[in-house]
């Protein structure tokens, strides 16, 4: 009844998924009737030989117990004309304690008269598991099932007589499980239950490993009331599958039942592939929760777990968090490998941060991890992306010396970054260069040569490639028009522009914010306000939403065209919808109001940022300092001036040229000379204005030789920069 109550423990804490599962399952009797009535093994009885026979066998023994350092080709070879399989069987019983020379016997017999009968290949198992060799065992196994069909019959019939172990039914589970006749392994566990043996959880789980999801699921709750008790890397596969088919909750209640369960605690690998799977679905709340748990049972993550939050962070966007839970890595005394560095590199590669790339490809040497072709191809990526295409095409070279080819996405990353340059004569040649290699280009490819033409200006060019691909069977995607639509738009041929978003519906794909943003943005350029807010209208009917780019520009179009209070109710309809606005909204209407000379309204809209949590960036500050300069609030002016410094953001020339002359307005001419100097020293040009001022103070201060040199560098600058 061992079997029994184990079935019944596992099953008070298994998931009530599972619990499901068990109540529908369909095989033979339950385990409850099986353990009263185990069947007995069968008697081994071979027919007899007859006495000619019998003498062949004594004499075909005592040849091999006889011999020394001879091979038994040589002591038997004499035998092997009148050697039938029924003497190989005839003389196994003899060899029962030297199990050596009794796997002789069968290689000698496989390699003079051929094919082992089933029977002597089962008896040679089992004499190979009584003798600890598992490898000859495995093989003979292994060569039985290959060759015939009723082997595991064989194996069973002579289990009792040759004294072997459960153990090799383990072998044989094993060596089913091997040559992939899954429903013949599941077979077979059932019918050694009815004799009282249970398979190990070890070699079930290879069994586990090979199914499909649902497969897995009713083997998993079968052989559990059958009585297996399943360990823990047996629940880490049925995990480790649910994740893979996006049922990490499922899993979640996996996790769950093993709690409290002695046979199967949940490790490392639990955790880990759990926290993989909720990083898969984008939850990362959820990996992060199970993260502290993990670390609260004292269980330490490795390079894996954290590779998989990292790699989470960083399709977030969120490179500060990613890189503080490297450095908590670290700390730890965890060393990264080379997918979490290819990770980080490719995360900072997207939003342009080279120098946290170079940063962390010099880490990576420095650690003995040779970077591979995807950690080359995401350098690559951010320096084409960043238009280095020098330090791209270099960087290239080094992948290829190491000896990485280029794969489809490495050309495609340098094509795009030629394309942006404007460069697409060394794009088109990546391309052909790509082709000679051996791959096919893909739709993205084809995007970024098409997105690289509309930049050009050569939108015509775009489209006539791209209706060629899509001739061939290239299905576009919406990218794909994006870029028809963005270089249209720079063109200023928005009805045509119109026309491909139509064409984009046509062809299955349905627009998101961002060709109804760039057209927005031509409708607004070209001054045509009741269109672009038109386009807003439908983007909200269609249920499309709106990023904040898209309101941005439609600010920026409202406060371009003078429409001050059209801007000002759009401000407030997002608030009033909940559309968190951000520092460009605020600064464009700013901005406008500041020109307006209305730096009351100004005010008003910086404290409305600032009480909304918005926080001010470098062109805020510049906006704020030129109006109340030019507005004569010099105190005003000085207080922003002074918390600008502060956040380390600085004047832009137009902002010094302003704030300059408010303070000499001001007659603060100490102020206003320590403002000069620093403007010059970050070469920016002043006005004439200035220069004129500076030159009058240092005359009438009889300093001849500062006089004589701004006097050349206003003539140089401002003669330069009227001629621009």
């Amino acid at each position: 009844m061992l079997c029994r109550a184990a079935a019944e423990s596992q099953r008070s804490i298994f998931p009530i998924v599972y619990r499901r599962l068990l109540s529908g399952r369909r095989h033979s009797r339950p385990i409850d009737s099986l353990t009263t009535s185990i069947r007995p093994f069968p008697e081994y009885s071979p027919k007899k030989p007859s006495i000619h026979d019998a003498d062949l066998v004594r004499s075909v023994v005592t040849a091999l117990k006889q011999r020394r350092l001879e091979p038994a080709s040589e002591v038997l070879g004499h035998f092997a004309t009148g050697f039938r399989p029924d003497h190989l069987i005839w003389s196994l019983p003899n060899l029962r304690s030297d199990p050596d020379l009794a796997l002789a016997l069968l290689d000698w017999f496989r390699s003079c008269r051929g094919p082992v009968p089933a029977e002597a290949l089962a008896i040679g198992a089992h004499l190979s598991v009584v003798s600890a060799d598992l490898s000859g065992a495995r093989r003979l196994l292994r060569d039985g099932l290959l060759s015939y069909r009723n082997f595991v019959g064989r194996v069973i019939y002579t289990y009792k007589y040759w004294s072997s172990t459960p153990a090799v039914y383990d072998l044989l589970f094993r060596a089913i499980v091997d040559i992939n006749r899954l429903d013949e392994a599941r077979a077979l566990f059932r019918h050694l239950v009815t004799y009282g043996i249970i398979v190990s959880s070890d070699s079930c789980n290879a069994l586990l490993a090979r199914l499909t999801l649902d497969h897995l699921q009713s083997t998993f709750a079968e052989f559990q009331e059958l009585g297996l008790r399943w360990d823990s890397k047996s629940h880490n596969i049925l995990i480790h599958s649910l994740c893979c088919a996006g049922k990490t909750q499922e899993a979640h209640e996996v996790l769950l039942g093993m709690k409290g369960n002695a046979d199967a605690s949940p490790d490392v690998i639990t955790f880990s592939t759990l926290i993989q799977g909720y990083c898969n679905e984008g939850e990362l709340p959820r990996a992060m929760e199970l993260f502290e748990e993990m670390s609260n049972k004292g269980l330490a993550a490795n390079a894996f777990t954290y590779n998989s939050i990292i790699t989470l962070l960083c399709k977030d966007g969120k490179l500060v968090d990613a890189d503080r839970m490297f450095v908590e890595m670290l700390h730890r005394g965890v060393a990264p490998d080379r997918a979490i560095y290819t990770t980080l590199i490719n995360g900072y590669s997207k939003i342009g941060n080279l120098n946290a790339v170079y940063r962390l490809v010099e880490e990576m040497k420095k650690s003995q991890l040779v970077p591979d072709a995807m950690t080359y191809t995401s350098v690559i990526y951010g320096l084409a992306r960043s238009g280095k295409m020098a330090e791209a095409n270099k960087m290239l070279q080094e992948m290829i010396n190491r000896g990485w080819n280029p794969d489809e996405v490495t050309y495609t990353a340098l094509i795009d970054g030629y394309g942006k340059e404007g460069k697409i004569k060394d794009a088109f040649y990546l391309h052909n260069e790509m082709l000679r290699a051996g791959y096919v280009p893909n739709v993205v490819t084809y995007t970024a040569l098409a997105d690289g033409l509309c930049k050009h200006g050569e939108v015509e060019a775009a489209n006539e490639l791209l209706h060629e691909v899509s001739g061939k069977g290239l299905e576009l995607n919406e990218f794909t028009y994006n870029s028809l639509i963005y270089g249209l738009c720079k063109v200023g041929n928005i009805e045509q522009a119109v026309q491909i978003m139509v064409d984009m519906e046509a062809a299955g794909l349905r627009p998101d914010a961002y060709p109804y943003t760039t057209l927005m943005d031509a409708y607004c350029k070209s001054g045509n306000m009741d269109q672009a807010h038109n386009l807003l209208r439908e983007m909200l009917d269609r249920g499309i939403q709106p990023t904040i780019v898209t309101f941005n520009v439609l600010m920026n179009g409202f406060c371009t065209a003078g429409l001050l209070e059209d801007g000002r109710r759009l401000l407030e309809w997002m608030v009033k919808k909940s559309i968190m606005p951000n520092t460009t909204t605020y600064n464009s209407l700013m901005k406008q109001y500041s020109m307006e000379k209305n730096m009351k309204t100004v005010t008003e809209i910086y404290k409305e940022m600032c009480s909304g949590g918005i926080m001010p960036d470098e062109n805020t500050y510049n906006i704020l300092i030129t109006g109340h300069s030019k507005a004569r609030n010099m105190k005003e002016a000085c207080y922003f001036h002074c918390e600008m410094v502060s956040k380390g953001f600085s004047l832009r020339a137009t902002s010094y040229n302003a704030y300059i002359k408010g303070l000499v307005r001001k007659k603060k001419f100490t102020e206003a000379r320590g403002l000069f100097k620093e403007m010059r020293s970050r070469g920016f040009v002043s006005d004439r204005d200035i220069y004129n001022i500076f030159i009058d103070i240092n005359y009438n201060e009889q300093n001849v030789e500062m006089t004589l040199e701004l006097c050349d560098e206003a003539m140089q600058k401002c003669f330069q920069e009227s001629e621009l």
